[in-house]
């Protein structure tokens, strides 16, 4: 699996990248895999705050269409799409991931179409509020 072109590097915290190593089995070629293999990796106090991170909130306008919409990445057990909780395990979950502000991120639907979104601003980071556990 390759991952997605992005516009901008990925950035994970040392936290979010040891609990997301433990949802993927090393064996398996997966995006996230592969999003954690190359991933640039710092400290829960040194992340920017305009860095997606787990449980971040960002508003995402589509490329395509301009909709915006705000979502919240979350753990597989957290999900709830209707309410725009996305898990970090879905196709727009993992091309999220890591994402700044301003960043682009793509993806493919389970029927193959190729979809694409920018985040255009981050509501809420954890980290940024002084939250360096969740």
């Amino acid at each position: 699996m390759q991952v997605p072109a992005i516009h901008g590097e990925r950035v994970l915290t040392d936290l979010d990248f040891a609990r997301l190593s433990k949802l993927i089995d090393p064996q398996d070629e997966t995006l996230l895999a592969e999003v954690l293999a190359a991933a640039d990796v710092t400290g829960s106090r040194a992340v920017q705050a305009d860095v997606v991170t787990m449980n971040s909130q960002m508003e995402v306008a589509d490329i395509t269409t301009g909709r915006t919409q705000v979502l919240t990445l979350c753990y597989p057990r957290d999900a709830a799409p209707a309410a725009g909780l996305i898990s970090v395990l879905s196709p727009v979950g993992t091309a999220l991931l890591g994402l700044k502000s301003g960043d682009r991120a793509v993806w493919h639907t389970p029927d193959g179409q190729v979809c694409e979104a920018a985040v255009t601003r981050i509501c809420h980071q954890p980290e940024a509020s002084g939250d360096f556990l969740s």
